[in-house]
């Protein structure tokens, strides 16, 4: 076991895994209160400070350990939205779910300016070298979390958006999925068919933003 190798990913990814994670939660909280739930306000969870947020596992431990495979996954504590309290709750559905990958696009360019700052400057040694590989990981970790959080299946964000747009009766029907939804998810990521349907969207939105960075 190469136990240096492990520490290593783990100093790299913590930081850029948590603020992903958390963030995208604040982002929920954020979008819930403008559009009239204040129920995750009144909690604190619009705050941007991660303990707000962490679950130990979901948050901390999960992505750590599914960084070595390629594909992060983890999750924070989910934020309260009572839709009833939305002003239209069906189209405001829309702009809470996809408020959450919107904030992790928004991290993505977020780093790949770091990153940029930090090439432009040039440097040398570890803390230069860690700096740029937790800005590297910082733009993977948030493109991989909002095109996952968008894949069309509740309870995902992109479930919640789909709902938000389906007819009402198609709509009602669908989030009938929804008490399965996360076994779904599992059986297509143990599966290796979800990195199948989104691999290739992440693949050219990462493109894209490294070609910022002149890659």
């Amino acid at each position: 076991m190469d136990v240096q190798g492990i520490i290593l990913n783990i100093a790299i990814y913590a930081i850029p895994a948590v603020f992903a994670i958390t963030l995208h939660e604040a982002g929920h909280a954020y979008a819930a209160k403008f559009f009239g739930d204040k129920t995750a306000w009144m909690l604190g969870r619009t705050s941007i400070n991660p303990a707000r947020h962490i679950d130990p596992v979901g948050t901390i431990l999960v992505p750590i350990l599914t960084s070595f495979t390629g594909f992060v996954f983890g999750w924070a504590k989910p934020v309260p939205v009572n839709f009833e309290n939305l002003r239209d709750p069906k189209r405001d559905m829309l702009w809470v779910a996809a408020a959450g990958p919107g904030a992790n696009l928004a991290m993505a360019l977020g780093w790949v300016l770091v990153a940029k700052v930090l090439l432009t400057a040039g440097g040398d040694g570890i803390a230069y070298e860690y700096w740029i590989r937790v800005a590297d990981a910082g733009i993977k970790v948030n493109v991989m979390l909002a095109v996952l959080n968008l894949f069309p299946l509740l309870p995902l964000d992109g479930g919640r958006i789909l709902v938000s747009v389906l007819p009402n009766q198609l709509a009602y029907q669908y989030s009938r999925v929804e008490p399965y939804g996360m076994m779904i998810l599992i059986l297509l990521i143990v599966s290796g068919a979800l990195s199948w349907m989104i691999g290739p969207v992440m693949g050219a939105l990462l493109k894209n933003l490294y070609s910022l960075l002149g890659f």
